[in-house]
C-alpha cells in the first residue's frame, strides 16, 4: 500500500490503545481506592498504588518520547544528507525540527521546492504533508 497524508501514521495497538487504556482504568481505580482509603488508617497500600499506577503514567510518556528523539535525529542528518546532495548546501537554518521531520515524505522532485515554501511561507509540518504530490514512504518511525 503507497503511503500518503492519509495513511502515514501508525499506531501500535498493544502500545497505544491497550496498554494506555489500562493504565488509565488502573490509574482511576487506583484514586478511588486511595480517597476511600482515606476515612480510615490503612490508606499505606492504596497510596503505594497510586504512587506505582503514576510511576507507570510517566513511564508510558518516556518510552514513547526518548525513542522518538533519537528518530528525529537521524531524520535530521538523513534529510541534511539529502538536502546536501540535491542541492549542494546543508539544509537551511530557519527550518524548524517539525518542518524537517514532515520534509522526509517529500520526494527528490519536490524536496527543494518546498523546502524553500517552507521557510518563505512558514508552513507547519501538516501544511507541507498537503503539499506533497509524490510521497517518499517512511515506514520505520512509529
Amino acid at each position: 500500500m503507497e503511503q500518503n497524508l492519509k495513511n502515514h501514521s501508525r499506531y501500535v495497538k498493544g502500545y497505544h490503545f491497550v496498554l494506555s487504556f489500562l493504565i488509565l482504568i488502573g490509574t482511576i481505580g487506583a484514586i478511588i481506592n486511595f480517597y476511600h482509603s482515606l476515612s480510615n488508617a490503612n490508606h499505606y497500600n492504596s497510596a503505594l498504588l497510586l504512587i506505582l499506577f503514576l510511576i507507570a503514567i510517566i513511564l508510558f510518556w518516556y518510552v514513547r518520547q526518548f525513542p522518538l528523539k533519537a528518530q528525529d535525529r537521524a531524520i535530521f542528518a538523513q534529510e541534511n544528507l539529502r538536502y546536501f546532495s540535491l542541492a549542494g548546501k546543508l539544509l537551511p537554518q530557519e527550518l524548524r525540527g517539525s518542518q524537517i521531520i514532515a520534509l522526509r515524505f517529500a520526494s527528490d522532485e519536490e524536496l527543494i521546492i518546498l523546502v524553500d515554501r517552507a521557510i518563505a511561507e512558514k508552513l507547519s509540518s501538516k501544511e507541507i504533508k498537503a503539499s506533497i504530490k509524490k510521497w517518499r514512504e517512511d515506514r520505520y518511525r512509529l
